[in-house]
């Protein structure tokens, strides 16, 4: 699920809304008291929470210009060391601003998983109405796409999903979970259709995997950064196709596909990814991430809009 940051300190509220079954408490307090202990520098700075639809780490932006990630678990700890390896040598081939990861803090006994600060970079999470131009950001984003792509780096990691048809049984529970909150029938419609597209046997590409709203920030009416490349790696190249119906509508999204020169089988797969991400965020976080619940219908509503 994602990791993105919303871009929005909180408003009196310090600690971390809970979102999974032994998540490890996070509030402002823990954080300066690891800032003290290792980056004694820093600790005198102001603290505010970042509120997020993330459900992979929590955010607090530190001064003007930082930011601190914690997992939340710790099976994904090891996405930061992630990004720490990777950032560095993908950020020469993206126009587009990406992280920058600066300082790795270590665990402790009251808080055991590592931890990052990161340089902020300003800007709002992707909203339909704070974007000048949908087919405009359409073509940016495919054009990170595209940029990504085409970087060659020796020992990358494998990323993305495996196949669609190993996804069968997790999807239709998803439905099944969902209740009333999806048309059943109609949607396992479109996963039955998904499951004929012809399996991916190319050559790996990178991939960032995550190309959801929450994941890319605006400024000025123009895309202007992607963020939270914790399972980016090589692979099925559909898995970034998936933003046709996560974030664009009708006019984006037949933009979005010619810049990309994606051809059938490529789009029926990627919609099956965009169902499949879309249906498992639906009934996990239906009470406590309503905000991403709602982006989640709306992929669904999107792909249906598609096909009628």
């Amino acid at each position: 699920m994602s990791q993105a940051e919303n871009h929005k300190p909180g408003a009196g509220h310090d600690a971390q809304v809970k979102m999974h079954q032994g998540e490890i408490d996070i509030d402002a307090a823990r954080v300066k008291r690891l800032l003290a202990e290792q980056f004694p520098d820093l600790d005198a700075g102001s603290l505010a929470l970042v509120r997020s639809t993330g459900s992979v780490n929590a955010v607090y932006r530190l001064e003007r210009d930082l930011y601190v990630r914690l997992p939340r678990l710790e099976k994904w700890a090891a996405s930061l060391e992630h990004e720490w390896n990777w950032l560095p040598k993908l950020s020469p081939h993206i126009s587009l601003k990406i992280p920058q990861p600066l300082a790795r803090g270590k665990p402790t006994s009251w808080y055991p998983f590592p931890w990052a600060i990161y340089r902020w970079i300003e800007g709002s999470t992707y909203q339909d109405g704070l974007i000048d131009d949908e087919r405009q950001a359409a073509r940016d984003l495919a054009q990170f796409i595209l940029e990504l792509r085409s970087i060659a780096i020796l020992g990358a990691p494998r990323g993305g999903r495996p196949p669609l048809i190993e996804l069968d049984a997790a999807t239709r529970s998803a439905i099944e979970t969902s209740g009333a909150e999806v048309d059943a029938e109609a949607v396992l419609a479109v996963w039955t259709h998904s499951l004929e597209s012809t399996p991916w046997d190319g050559k790996p590409e990178w991939i960032h995997t995550d190309l959801l709203k929450p994941n890319l920030l605006v400024e000025g009416g123009r895309l202007c950064a992607v963020i939270d490349f914790g399972g980016a790696g090589i692979g099925d190249p559909a898995a970034d196709v998936v933003p046709a119906w996560s974030v664009f509508g009708q006019l984006g999204r037949e933009t979005f596909r010619q810049v990309l020169d994606v051809d059938d089988d490529t789009w029926i797969r990627a919609r099956g990814y965009a169902l499949h991400q879309a249906l498992l965020i639906i009934p996990y976080y239906l009470k406590t991430n309503p905000e991403f619940v709602a982006m989640a219908k709306r992929t669904v509503e999107e792909i249906r809009l598609e096909l009628r």
